[in-house]
């Protein structure tokens, strides 16, 4: 079963895709949040078009591991997901995951431009790959 990573932010979802096996994370897309819910509609044309079984929301924590206003946002978005998708949505604790991403894509000498445009969709596959090897039953 496929699995869908979402690494929620006030501006942009990054979206990422699981192999269907389970195995893999692989960046997607990233959907532009314009305020009219229309990131939902995306997110249902993708998981019909990857036959999509679960989700996985990231969820921002402090570094206590305590829950703050970002992550009150996020838990209320993967209850709507819930709501309206009918699937199984897991939260998933995404600390540091950007700035893993933004330092991947430095590293690779990727320039300032470009990093805005792949950091969320990598920070999701990111979220969904360490969801998904904390879960692996290999």
């Amino acid at each position: 079963m496929k699995k869908l990573g979402l690494d929620y932010g006030d501006r942009r979802i990054g979206v990422a895709t699981s192999d269907i096996f389970g195995w893999t994370a692989q960046s997607l897309e990233t959907i532009e949040r314009r305020g009219n819910d229309n990131e939902f509609d995306r997110i249902r044309e993708l998981v019909k078009e990857y036959e999509i079984g679960e989700i996985v929301v990231g969820l921002p924590k402090n570094m206590n591991g305590s829950v703050g206003p970002r992550g009150e946002i996020c838990i209320e978005f993967a209850d709507k997901l819930r709501e309206q998708l009918d699937l199984p949505v897991h939260l998933w604790d995404e600390r540091l995951t950007t700035v893993s991403a933004e330092r991947v894509l430095i590293e690779g000498d990727v320039s300032r431009k470009k990093r805005k445009g792949l950091v969320d969709k990598m920070a999701a596959a990111l979220i969904l790959q360490n969801y998904l090897d904390a879960n692996s039953k290999r």
